[in-house]
């Protein structure tokens, strides 16, 4: 079984994967930041170091893809590869952050490794307002994240909006952190959970085929 986590910078992902890995004892795949010789710079001159980091970032979740395919086990990933190349790299060349030359060089390479990799069985996109992501990424108080713009977050916001409505490789779980507080609330995982629990061990999981959508998380009112 493999569960991946999405979801915009500082939205909970890292923490959601911890505490599902916990929960269910099983590995954890998280996003590599802390051995990332880019992140750094790339905050600093976005420009100059755009596709370093991407290309960076792509080879690494490629290389968790191969392992999870390897190994066999029940997996619960930080981030996934389809966001780095539906979401953060289009972006940055949207905004003329990374050139047409290297956009297509990336391009052309995560469409071969595309073919060549199996999706999770269980997409959990973490949904989240703008305002939300920035208290929760100075909460976190990471140095590098600090030269982050309310503009850059909200044009990430708009573009996995845009992705995760035409998410069509497997199912989909869509948790509304602005309602569900799962960091905080343990009754607020615990609806999480719930519903994870109704798709991989339920008598009656959510219609089968690609596409389908578990249900929006919020919190019970």
């Amino acid at each position: 079984m493999h569960i991946a986590i999405a979801g915009n910078i500082g939205a909970g992902k890292t923490t959601l994967t911890q505490l599902l890995a916990k929960h269910y004892k099983w590995d954890m795949l998280q996003e590599a930041v802390d051995n990332n010789p880019y992140l750094f710079d790339f905050y600093k001159d976005m420009q100059r170091w755009s596709f370093n980091l991407q290309i960076f970032f792509l080879n690494s979740r490629f290389e968790q893809l191969l392992e999870i395919r390897r190994s066999g086990r029940n997996v619960i990933q930080d981030r996934t590869i389809y966001e780095d190349a539906n979401i953060f790299a289009p972006n940055l060349h949207a905004m003329g952050l990374m050139t047409t030359r290297d956009f297509e060089n990336y391009t052309r390479l995560f469409n071969n490794m595309d073919a060549s990799i199996v999706p999770p069985d269980l997409m959990i996109y973490l949904r989240a307002r703008v305002e939300n992501l920035v208290d929760q990424i100075a909460e976190r108080g990471r140095d590098y994240e600090t030269s982050i713009s309310i503009d850059y977050l909200k044009r990430l916001n708009e573009r996995y909006e845009a992705w995760i409505d035409t998410y069509d490789k497997g199912k989909l779980l869509i948790v509304d952190i602005d309602d569900n507080r799962f960091h905080k609330e343990p009754e607020d995982l615990g609806t999480i959970i719930h519903a994870i629990d109704a798709e991989i061990h339920g008598l009656f999981p959510s219609e089968n085929g690609k596409g389908a959508k578990v249900g929006v998380v919020r919190k019970k009112r």
